[in-house]
Order: structure tokens, then sequence, then C-alpha cells
């Protein structure tokens, strides 16, 4: 049964230089219990879309359209107030990106975990404190890390109290924006497993954001490839990593070093286009080593290439089913 279903979600900023398409046009879906990862470069849109499933906006926004069907409702039609008391952090929470710039230096980290359910008020303070400590030893760090201040915690234990304040509430559905980024490898290795074991046993949903499509692959049941704010590709986790369709995705990939594997990791040549005047046709022609004459015109939102895996390729126009 599908929990969320994202239909041709836009987000469009203002700016000095004119109007940013961060988010255009996107459309996804998360059934109950699963883990999406979206995947790509530094400045496709993947924040933009988090915070737009939040709405969690900047002052600047200028167009934010589409829907986002929820349990079978459509929340967009909320007003702020009741999308504050229904479903941010109750149905929907998110890990930020960078733990430390999340928390506050000068309130103890177990009083930011229980707040939201201090400002519930469905509870006393005695309680709230003592969900806030389950969670801490819940996400694996001691009671006494409670009075601790965000000062006096090491990277990876910041990035368990964030994920124990988004699990307060107990949401449907959590964001994580890359919660690993900046944690060291063995840390990193730590949050997966933690995630892992909270999909399992918490039976939650997750939306997966990072830049590293390896990493996804640990957690993710599926996978959406965002390309200057379009969804280019999605798929199953085994569609996706072991028959890739679209150019963009088969260079992430490759971009992998193997440990079986002579060849070396290539890179993408190019940088992505400015999205204030994004390019006509498809978006990645400029970058890509199989551009021919179609891909001057824009290509269809998906080429179905089977059962759950699209592609938004030229290429792939003769593959569709």
């Amino acid at each position: 049964m599908k929990l969320l279903e994202v239909k041709n979600l836009k987000l469009y900023y203002q700016s000095t230089r004119g109007t940013v398409k961060a988010v255009d046009g996107i459309s996804l879906d998360l059934a109950k219990s699963e883990a999406l990862g979206i995947v790509g470069e530094s400045g496709s849109g993947k924040t933009s879309l988090s915070l737009a499933l939040m709405r969690v906006l900047p002052s600047n926004i200028d167009t934010n359209e589409g829907k986002v069907i929820l349990d079978g409702k459509d929340i967009t039609q909320l007003s702020e107030e009741e999308f504050r008391k229904e479903i941010r952090w109750n149905t929907i929470s998110m890990v930020f990106q960078g733990a430390m710039n999340s928390l506050n230096p000068v309130l103890k980290v177990g009083h930011q975990i229980a707040e939201p359910m201090l400002l519930e008020k469905t509870v006393n303070k005695k309680e709230a404190y003592k969900k806030s400590e389950d969670l801490l030893e819940m996400v694996g760090l001691p009671k006494e890390i409670f009075n601790r201040y965000a000062h006096e915690l090491s990277g990876g234990m910041k990035q368990r109290v964030m994920i124990a304040s988004a699990l307060i509430l107990n949401p449907k559905l959590v964001i994580l924006d890359e919660p690993t980024s900046a944690l060291d490898v063995s840390i990193q290795a730590q949050i997966m497993n933690l995630l892992k074991r909270f999909k399992k046993e918490l039976d939650i949903s997750m939306i997966f954001i990072t830049h590293d499509i390896a990493l996804s692959s640990d957690l993710c049941d599926k996978l959406a490839v965002l390309y200057a704010g379009e969804i280019i590709e999605k798929g199953t986790a085994e569609q996706m990593f072991g028959k890739p369709k679209h150019p963009y995705t088969q260079l992430l990939l490759a971009s992998i070093p193997g440990l079986k594997q002579d060849a070396s990791p290539k890179f993408i040549p190019g940088a992505p286009p400015d999205l204030t005047s994004p390019p006509t046709g498809c978006r990645f022609h400029a970058r890509c080593p199989y551009r021919f004459d179609p891909c001057d015109k824009k290509p269809p939102p998906a080429f179905k290439i089977e059962k759950d895996h699209l592609s938004r390729c030229w290429l792939n126009e003769g593959d569709k089913k």
C-alpha cells in the first residue's frame, strides 16, 4: 500500500539572476515500510525536494505547486496550522543535513529531543523526558547524554541525537538528508546499520537523500536519480544497480571504485546546468557521451523499461514496454 505519492511537484526560487527551477515536475511514490533513495549531485534539487515535503520553505519562493498525497490525503490543501499540527514531525519528520547546525548549543540535547512532545502537550515533562532517554538508548547512546550539550558530543553522537529527535512522535515517514556525509567511514557504517534496524523493527518508511549512490544500496528498496531538478531514472535497487538505463545513472555507477575490477573509476565531464536557464531538450545532453539529434527535444517524463523501472532518456524510447 502506498504511503506517499508526489505528483508533478514544482519548487522555484526567486533570485537576482532569475527564477531557479530547483524542483521541476517531480513525481514519485513510496510504500509503507519502504526506503527510497534520492541520489544526485550537489545542486540537483535533493534538499529542496525534502523541504517541499516538510513545507519548511525560505521566503523567496516563486512557485510551489503539485500534489503530495499522504495516506490518501492531499496534504498540500492543508493550512499551515493544520500541517504543523497533523503532519510536520507527527507523520513526517526529518533529519536535516549538518547535525551541529540543527542542535541548539545552549540547551541540553535531551530537552531538544523531548521538545516536540512537550509542544504537543499530550504528556507531562516527566513522560517526555523518559521517552527521550529511551530513544537515546535505542540509538546506542547512554542515558547520561540527556544532560550533555551539543559541543560535548562527537559528530556521530550528534547524528544519533538527531535521529532520536526525528523519532520522538512515532512518525510514519522519516526524511534523512545526507545523514552520514560529515562522518568518517566507521561511524557512517554504524549509522547505516542503525537505520536498517529501525526500518525493520519500527516499521517506518524512509526517504534517504545522498550524493553517494553506492551508500544508498545499503538501505534502499528503490532509487530515484535526480539531475537538474528532474527525476531522470527510477526503479528498484536491483534494476538500478543491475541494469541502469540512463547514461547519467551509468556514469554515477562507473564513478564508484570496485574491489574486483581492473577498470579505473570514471568521472562525469562538465558541470550541472544553471537552473535559472536550464537547457532545452534533455538537461543532461551537454555532458552525455551518447548525445544524438532527438536530445534537443524535451523527453517525456518517463519511458517505461519494465515494471517499476522508468527512464527519461531518448535512447530508451525503443526499450519501453
